[in-house]
């Protein structure tokens, strides 16, 4: 079992003793969805695996929680604003814009990218090492300005 997984389960646990609900149905849901992906997917999920499920998890819940605030159910929206706060303390600490910037700086030096023709190539090297630390768009955003 990978660390991470072992830190849902034991968190979960401690969820239970503590009748942590909200954190309780949030961790229940993150291991149903692993679960799930690898049962579909016949394979044991590694940690990168684990975190790109929980990045998506995250994305659905940001997405959620702005349609229930357009349609007037901050009720709902904070639910899924709390789901957010417990599923994040399980993703690695975002980069700072001053990080990301030496990340891509170093990635178009490495590939040798003029033009945004060449931005999959560097966005290839980036994926691997900013994963669940920064927001790709935004990423995909900076390259295109310094490529463009």
């Amino acid at each position: 079992m990978s660390d991470l997984k072992q830190r849902l389960l034991d968190d979960m646990k401690l969820a239970m003793r503590e009748k942590s609900t909200i954190k309780l149905e949030t961790i229940r849901m993150v291991r149903a969805a692993v679960q799930r992906k690898e049962v579909d997917e016949r394979i044991e999920l590694d940690d990168s695996a684990v975190l790109q499920v929980l990045q998506k998890m995250v994305k659905q819940c940001k997405d959620a929680a702005d349609q229930f605030t357009q349609g007037g159910r901050d009720d709902l929206a904070q639910k899924e604003l709390a789901n957010i706060e417990v599923m994040e303390a399980y993703l690695p600490a975002k980069l700072s814009d001053t990080e990301i910037d030496s990340i891509i700086q170093e990635a178009i030096e490495q590939t040798g990218a003029e033009s945004i023709k060449d931005m999959g190539k560097v966005m290839g090297i980036l994926r691997d090492k900013v994963q669940g630390r920064a927001d790709m768009g935004a990423l995909s955003s900076r390259i295109k300005a310094l490529l463009g």
